[in-house]
């Protein structure tokens, strides 16, 4: 398997083999050099693994998946991707309403240059792996938040990459939905063993999906501290280990808030 690294240009550069993502100080800045977002970010992720990431509004979490993912450079700094690179889910499913969902999921591997002819049998298979097998020809109004988000998820799996950065991609949804793409998404983790990196702004919800929780400072952007999530048995979002872990990694980021208020 190759890996693909992006210099402090942005162009891809040969590497040698490791983590399925690999961070290397990275520091972002926009307009002058004062406005410092990333603040040297050095962080791997293993193959296979789910990482969650918190930290307070404006942090720098979305901005350090549009690195990852390519979308805008870094200023300084490193990032290697393994194998075929990443793909990004965003909050809002941002499918095309003029579209059935199947021709939303098409699309990824149209670009992909798969085959006309082999694009709708792959599509109705990542369909039916998000559980919306008979959802092919409907369009998305047609179709609730949830099952929105799963097309969305989907066309993100058709992608084929490696790595899969997710930035939010259940606030929007009741917290009964919630739970149940919860409940799907780790099914497919599993299935698929492909690597996660998810934002979110919910600490439940990230003890709830990671195997490991990271928590970012207030402006600028740094990796402050790291939580293992190592939870017996079932884990649900009103588990007591869930609950336990959450407490504390709260009372972390009120911190990190308070301090970047003072």
């Amino acid at each position: 398997m190759t890996m693909q690294a992006a210099d402090t240009a942005g162009v891809p550069v040969a590497s040698s083999p490791g983590p399925a993502v690999r961070l290397d100080r990275v520091s972002k800045t926009f307009g002058d050099a004062s406005a410092l977002v990333l603040d040297r970010v050095s962080l791997d992720v293993q193959d296979g693994e789910f990482v969650s990431l918190l930290g307070a509004s404006g942090c720098g979490k979305s901005t350090l998946l549009n690195i990852v993912a390519g979308l805008e450079p870094a200023s300084s700094g490193t990032v290697h991707l393994n194998g075929s690179g990443a793909g990004l889910m965003f909050q809002e499913p941002a499918l095309y309403p003029w579209l059935t969902a199947g021709r939303n999921v098409e699309l990824a591997l149209q670009l992909r240059g798969v085959a006309r002819q082999e694009r709708r049998a792959e599509a109705c298979r990542l369909l039916e792996l998000v559980r919306l097998g008979d959802a092919y020809g409907t369009r998305p109004h047609e179709l609730s938040g949830g099952m929105r988000q799963r097309v969305a998820l989907a066309r993100a799996l058709a992608q084929e990459r490696h790595v899969l950065l997710m930035d939010e991609p259940f606030a929007a949804l009741d917290a009964i939905t919630r739970d149940v793409l919860h409940e799907e998404l780790m099914r497919i983790w599993a299935k698929t063993q492909i690597s996660i990196i998810f934002v979110t702004h919910n600490v439940r919800e990230a003890v709830r999906l990671g195997q490991r929780v990271l928590l970012m400072s207030s402006r600028p952007g740094r990796i402050v501290r790291e939580w293992p999530v190592e939870i017996e048995g079932e884990r649900r979002l009103e588990s007591p280990g869930v609950s336990a872990l959450s407490a504390e990694i709260t009372e972390h980021l009120r911190q990190e808030i308070r301090r970047h208020a003072d």
